[in-house]
């Protein structure tokens, strides 16, 4: 799967001498100039050739490959995900010319296909496209506001913070998990205190996406959900939301807070289970839980009075 998902961004930092007119696969004729990496745009033409070969499916087919994914079966993973590619990259080409290579938006897009095919519930009745669809645009987009986050940093804090993220995505795609810190620090050849201290920098955008709950089910994207709220249409609306978390989580106690903080991993990048929590303090795990219903219901009742859609958000 790593080739496929991966392939477009494999020359990204090869460069070629020459001017030259091509097809950037968004349908717009680009012209190369020097120093230009148009070695990218043949990588990405390559890549939605060969996405192509993948047969589209139908809702049969869906049914059934969600089935077996609910099972367990890899190889139906990959074969939805693969039959999908092609919807990333519709979706990625009304992102171009706003900052990220076509490329760059087609593996971020990637992501949230195989995050859409992990949570994609068969039994709902309705077509993965559907759903993956606010999937995608939500990695694409988050992607955007990190960016702007990121050329705000000084340029060689700037730098390494890039190489972090796409370290991530690299890992990410070919494990096809998200991977720990060791195997990051293994990958940038970093300390594993150095790349914990990097990721606390990107982790200025806090995501919904952690898992929650006592059958470890949900996430807390999927508690605060509320299909009535308005959602933000502007970036600079998305860059504001850790001031929101950070306005929530000063409403909680002090005990709530320490769990939900220790619970998403916001300090540290690194979520913790409701045994190792309840250790850390001597509590049970179902005491715990507890103090994160709780909390989780305070966060419900502020969002709702606040007229906010999380999801749109983080």
């Amino acid at each position: 799967m790593e080739d496929r998902y991966t392939r477009e961004r494999s020359s990204e930092h090869e460069s070629e001498e020459r001017e030259e007119h091509s097809d950037d696969g968004t349908g717009k004729r680009t012209k190369g100039v020097r120093g230009q990496k148009s070695s990218t745009v043949d990588s990405v033409k390559c890549y939605l050739k060969e996405i192509r070969k993948s047969p589209l499916l139908t809702f049969a087919d869906e049914q059934e490959l969600g089935k077996r994914i609910s099972e367990g079966d890899q190889e139906a993973r990959t074969q939805m995900i693969e039959a999908n590619l092609r919807l990333v990259v519709a979706i990625a080409k009304k992102y171009v010319n706003r900052g990220l290579s076509f490329s760059d938006i087609i593996a971020e897009g990637n992501l949230g296909l195989i995050r859409a095919v992990e949570k994609f519930d068969y039994r709902k009745g309705f077509k993965l496209s559907t759903y993956a669809s606010w999937w995608i645009k939500q990695y694409i987009e988050r992607a955007f506001v990190n960016q702007l986050s990121t050329i705000r940093l000084p340029v060689h804090v700037a730098e390494i913070v890039n190489q972090y993220k796409r370290t991530v995505t690299h890992l990410t795609q070919e494990l096809e998990r998200e991977p720990t810190m060791e195997e990051i620090a293994e990958k940038m050849k970093l300390k594993v205190e150095k790349v914990r201290s990097i990721s606390q920098v990107v982790r200025e955008t806090f995501s919904l996406d952690t898992i929650i709950g006592d059958k470890d089910e949900d996430t807390l994207e999927d508690v605060l959900r509320d299909s009535a709220a308005v959602l933000p249409d502007s970036y600079s609306e998305n860059i504001r939301r850790r001031d929101y978390i950070n306005e929530w989580l000063a409403k909680l106690s002090e005990c709530e807070r320490r769990v939900i903080e220790q619970r998403f991993g916001l300090n540290d990048g690194e979520p913790k289970t409701l045994d190792c929590i309840g250790k850390e303090y001597k509590i049970t795990r179902e005491r715990v839980r507890q103090i994160e219903n709780k909390a989780l219901n305070k966060l419900r009742n502020i969002t709702r009075d606040e007229n906010i859609a999380l999801e749109g958000m983080l």
